[in-house]
C-alpha cells in the first residue's frame, strides 16, 4: 500500500460517516497503481475455437471408472447410481439423468448464495428506464408508475420477479428463489429418504441500504404459503441465511485530474468531502470469507452464486454434478454460464481468451470491437455471453481467499454528476476466471438461465403481463421478439422450476401434496 499519501483529517471523518473503508480504498489506490505500471491488459484476445474442450452443453460425460468410484465414496452416493451408468472401453458414460440423480445426491455438499446489491431506486427510475425504449415504456406507463413506487429504497430482491397477464404484481425475487431451493431439497429428502441431514444452506452479500429491509423481509417469508409448507416438510430455512453486508470505499479523482487518481476530496465542490460508494459484487471474495470458511467448517464444498435480479438463476443438479466429477478428476475450479449470442446481444461481457490461451470475460465494444468478434465468428468462433451465474469449488476459494480480492482486476469508471467529476473504483466477480488454471465454461440457453432484470421495464418485457406488446406495432421489433423470448422461458421457470401452476389467469403456487407427487425423482 502507498503510505505517502496523507489524508486530511476531515476527509476521514467524512468518509467514516459516510461508511467508507479508509484502509480498502487506500488498498485500492495501490492496487491501481500496480496495475497499471504492469499493464498486464495491453495484449489482443481472441475468441474459444469451435470444439474447445474447456466448453461443455452437459448432455453426457465420460470419466474412468476407478475415479467415478472414488468420486461416489467421496460424496457418499449410493452404490445403485453408479450400477446405472454404461461402462465402455474402461470409462463411466454420464447421461443427463445420471447426473440430475447425482447431482440431487450432492446437496449436503452444496449451498446456494445471492448478491443482492443496493436498493432498486435506480431499477425503478423512469428516465432510465425510457431510454431502454420510449414506445414500449408508453405501452407500460400505468403499470410501471404503479410499481415504481415499491422499488424506492428497497432492495430489488424483494420486488416483485413478475406480472401477470392483467399487470398484478407476483412474488418477488428472493420468495421465488427460496422456493426454488426448497423444491430442490424436497427432491432430496424424497429421492434420499434422508430428512436430517443439513442441506442447501443459503447465504446471502447485502448492504447497509438493504441488510435491515431483508431480514424484515424474511421474517414474514418464514410464514409465507410459499414457503411455509415446505420449510416444515423439509427441515431447511432459507429466510435464516448466513449472511455478510458489504461496506463502502471512497471515490477517486476523475481522469481529467490527471494519475496517479487520489481520493475524492470534493463533492459537492465542498473541501474535504468525500463521496462513498459500493465497490462492486466482485469484493464478495473479501466481504464473505467468514461465510465461505464457516460453509466448509459445515462440510460444504460446493457453492452456487449469482445476481439476485437473474429469475434464471437457480439450482441444476445436472450442471451440480458435471461440474463436481471435473472438479474431482481434473481439477477444475470452477464452472461458469455462459449463452450463445443472439441477433440482439450487442453489448456485454463475452468469453474471450489471452495471447497464452486463458479465458477471461470481456466486455464487447471494450476488450474487444463488435467488428473483430463478428470477423471472428463468421471463422467459426464461439461467440457466448456471460449469465453470470457461478459454481465455485469451495476447496479452491478458502484457499485462495486472502490473494483474489488483490488479484481481482480493479475497473475506474469517470462519473460526472450532482457530487461532481469523480471515478468509481469495482470488481466484478466473473472476471476471477482469468485468475484460474481449468474453468468449466457450461453453454446454456439464455432464456432459461438468464433472465436479468436491470431496469423495472425489462421485468414487464419477460412478464406474463408483456403480452401486450405483441398487439403494439409502435414498439420497436427487436424489443418484441426479446420479450416473447423471455416470457416463453420465465413461464417455463414458473412452472418447473418454482413450481407454479397457471388458474385463471394468474400462476397459483403447488400444493406440498402436488409438489410430492410431481417432483419426487424416484418416479422419473
Amino acid at each position: 500500500m502507498n503510505t505517502s499519501i496523507q489524508l486530511h483529517p476531515a476527509l476521514i471523518a467524512d468518509l467514516e460517516r459516510q461508511g467508507a473503508d479508509i484502509k480498502r480504498t487506500m488498498q485500492v489506490l495501490s492496487l491501481l497503481e500496480t496495475a497499471a505500471l504492469q499493464d498486464e491488459e495491453s495484449g489482443p484476445v481472441t475468441l474459444p475455437k469451435e470444439g474447445d474442450s474447456r466448453i461443455a452443453d452437459l448432455k453426457t460425460l465420460s470419466v474412468k471408472v476407478k475415479a467415478t468410484e472414488d468420486f461416489f465414496a467421496r460424496y457418499n452416493i449410493p452404490k445403485s447410481l453408479f450400477e446405472k451408468l454404461t461402462i465402455n472401453d474402461g470409462n463411466c458414460i454420464f447421461t443427463e439423468q445420471n447426473l440430475y440423480s447425482i447431482g440431487i445426491y450432492l446437496y449436503p455438499y452444496t449451498a446456494y448464495g445471492v448478491l443482492n446489491g443496493g436498493s432498486a431506486t435506480t431499477y425503478g427510475d423512469s428516465k432510465k428506464n425510457q431510454a431502454l425504449s420510449q414506445a414500449a415504456f408508453e405501452l407500460f406507463r400505468e403499470d410501471f408508475l404503479a410499481q415504481a413506487e415499491q422499488c424506492k429504497n428497497n432492495p430489488k430482491g424483494i420486488t416483485s420477479a413478475y406480472f401477470e397477464a392483467d399487470g398484478t404484481a407476483g412474488p418477488s425475487f428472493l420468495l421465488l428463489k427460496m422456493r426454488s431451493l426448497l423444491i430442490h431439497a424436497l427432491e432430496y429428502r424424497l429421492l434420499s429418504g434422508d430428512y436430517s441431514k443439513p442441506i442447501l444452506p443459503f447465504f446471502q452479500m447485502t448492504s447497509d441500504s438493504t441488510d435491515e429491509k431483508l431480514r424484515a423481509a424474511y421474517d414474514q417469508y418464514r410464514n409465507n404459503p410459499l414457503l411455509a409448507e415446505l420449510i416444515e416438510k423439509t427441515g431447511v430455512d432459507p429466510t435464516q441465511p448466513l449472511s455478510a453486508k458489504q461496506g463502502l470505499i471512497g471515490a477517486l479523482t476523475h481522469s481529467s485530474e490527471g494519475l496517479p487518481r487520489r481520493i475524492f476530496d470534493h463533492a459537492y465542490g465542498i473541501p474535504n468531502r468525500g463521496l462513498a460508494l459500493p465497490g462492486g459484487h466482485g469484493e464478495n471474495f473479501r466481504v464473505l470469507a467468514p461465510v465461505y470458511r464457516e460453509l466448509y467448517d459445515r462440510e460444504v464444498r460446493f457453492v452456487y452464486l449469482g445476481n439476485v435480479d437473474n429469475s434464471g438463476y437457480t439450482i441444476d443438479p445436472v450442471e451440480l454434478a458435471y461440474f463436481a466429477l471435473k472438479n474431482h478428476t481434473e481439477g477444475s475450479e470452477a464452472a461458469f454460464e455462459f449463452s450463445w449470442r443472439t441477433p440482439v446481444d450487442v453489448k456485454g461481457g463475452i468469453l474471450v481468451q489471452n495471447e497464452s490461451g486463458k479465458l477471461t470475460v470481456g466486455e464487447l465494444g471494450q476488450r474487444i470491437s463488435v467488428t473483430r468478434m463478428q470477423e471472428e465468428e463468421s471463422q467459426g468462433a464461439h461467440v457466448l455471453f456471460n449469465c453470470a451465474t457461478g459454481l465455485f469449488s469451495l476447496d479452491y476459494l478458502v484457499k485462495n481467499l486472502d490473494a483474489i480480492p488483490n488479484k481481482l482486476p480493479i475497473r475506474v469508471s469517470d462519473q460526472d454528476k450532482e457530487a461532481g467529476k469523480y471515478a468509481q473504483a469495482e470488481q466484478t466477480t466473473w472476471e476471477i476466471l482469468a485468475l484460474m488454471n481449468n474453468p468449466q465454461i457450461i453453454a446454456v440457453q439464455k432464456n432459461r438461465r438468464f433472465i436479468a432484470a436491470k431496469m423495472l421495464l425489462e421485468t414487464f418485457f419477460a412478464s406474463p403481463r408483456g403480452n401486450i406488446l405483441d398487439q403494439a406495432p409502435e414498439v420497436e421489433i427487436e424489443i418484441k421478439e426479446t420479450s416473447k423470448n423471455l416470457r416463453k422461458g420465465l413461464e417455463e421457470l414458473l412452472v418447473h422450476e418454482f413450481g407454479l401452476v397457471q388458474h385463471n389467469g394468474r400462476h397459483r403456487p403447488q400444493s406440498l401434496s402436488e409438489l410430492v407427487e410431481k417432483r419426487n425423482p424416484a418416479k422419473k
